[in-house]
């Protein structure tokens, strides 16, 4: 995954300077039908009509890796579905706030009525480099 412009600057203002950065308490997976991109231009799942809604996730660290510690299960699709989903980000609030990471998923998965997109326990890997 990558991080965000945000985030970013949050880690060099962190580490180069007194200024204070305030910790996310929560965190979210969005769904994305095209790359978000580090400034979150990207198109989000549409929560009109087909039950999307951004899962909160926990996270494990070990080294320089976290990861998922359960699995994310968002809600069965309605309407026409979800489209097909590309990318996901991790966010620090349930709706707005602001992207931390993102990457496009290493293959494309179309979600239609009825269908679940799931993320497996351990499958969500952030790396810091």
């Amino acid at each position: 995954m990558s991080f965000s412009n945000t985030f970013e600057t949050h880690v060099l203002n962190y580490v180069f300077t007194a200024t204070s950065v305030t910790r996310p308490t929560n965190w979210y997976v969005a769904l994305f039908t095209s790359n978000p991109a580090e400034d979150a231009s990207g198109t989000e799942v549409s929560t009109s009509g087909t039950a999307y809604v951004r899962k909160t996730v926990s996270f494990t660290v070990s080294g320089n890796l976290a990861t998922n510690s359960g699995a994310v299960e968002f809600p069965t699709a309605t309407g026409s579905g979800f489209g097909t989903v590309t990318h996901i980000g991790v966010f620090d609030a349930s709706t707005s706030g602001n992207l931390i990471a993102y990457s496009a998923l290493s293959a494309s998965k179309a979600i239609a009525a009825g269908d679940v997109f799931r993320i497996p326990t351990g499958d969500l890997d952030i790396t810091l480099d």
